[in-house]
């Protein structure tokens, strides 16, 4: 089996309700290392966090070509593997992603993340548009000795307040992920979504593996408990970075400035 082959079929198995993938979000090659010594199983971006260290704003400001180089960068440095978020795909149509997909996966990523939110964050796409998004990525991934884990994301929880999240939300995300799962999704990634109530619901009712997003202060073991399959950190880690590198610095110009 190629390289390919043999990490996307491990990648896959990863996915266990009630034993969560961990993925502390990376950003560039160095933040790759380091999260591969400290005993990850997988490595997988994070667009804002990407965008940002790239001096950037999210939704697909940074150019397609520089999210390649990035890609391939942390792809070279890392033995494990590499999944990529790519945002809503650089492109509405089908065709795009499609070519999107393949060059995402020639740099040596097994895995994408896929939004049916609109780039410009005003809305969603239709279930039927992004289905059709989908099927294309699916046929671009099974063109490769392996098949590309399309972890679909959604982004209806984001489209209502927090704190006003209802089972209504959870069976309208249901709807989509029947219909994502038809079109070759292998996951349903709902950022968002902090009730353990309905994450658990979800869990239960859906078709495919659940992520969720989350922070440094939440509780794994509830998540678990919950069936979610994979937990993702999105901008925190870098944001964590960030903070760190603020306070050293301080530290240092404030000495100086007292000289």
């Amino acid at each position: 089996m190629n390289t390919f082959a043999v990490q996307t079929e491990q990648f896959h198995k990863l996915h266990i309700p009630g034993q969560p993938l961990i993925l502390m979000n990376v950003w560039d090659a160095g933040s790759a290392i380091t999260v591969e010594q400290a005993g990850a199983t997988a490595i997988a971006t994070g667009s804002w966090a990407v965008a940002h260290a790239h001096g950037y704003e999210d939704s697909e400001q940074l150019a397609w070509e520089l999210m390649l180089a990035n890609v391939q960068r942390i792809c070279r440095v890392t033995r494990t593997p590499v999944t990529i978020d790519i945002e809503s795909g650089y492109g509405a149509d089908p065709e795009i992603i499609a070519r999107h997909v393949l060059q995402v996966i020639s740099y040596g990523a097994v895995g994408i993340n896929l939004e049916d939110r609109l780039p410009d964050r005003q809305g969603m796409y239709s279930i039927t548009e992004q289905s059709e998004r989908l099927r294309a990525a699916r046929y671009a991934g099974n063109l490769y000795d392996g098949q590309l884990f399309i972890n679909e994301r959604t982004d209806l929880f984001f489209q209502h307040p927090t704190d006003s999240h209802s089972i209504q939300h959870v069976d309208q995300a249901l709807e989509r992920a029947h219909a994502y799962a038809e079109a070759g999704a292998n996951g349903l990634f709902v950022p968002g979504l902090s009730d353990l109530s309905l994450i658990e619901a979800l869990c239960k009712q859906s078709p495919l593996p659940i992520n969720v997003m989350v922070n440094h202060e939440v509780d794994l073991n509830a998540l678990a408990q919950c069936g979610v399959s994979r937990i993702s950190y999105g901008p925190a880690p870098y944001l964590q970075a960030l903070q760190t590198l603020n306070v050293m610095a301080q530290q240092v110009y404030d000495w100086s400035s007292a000289k």
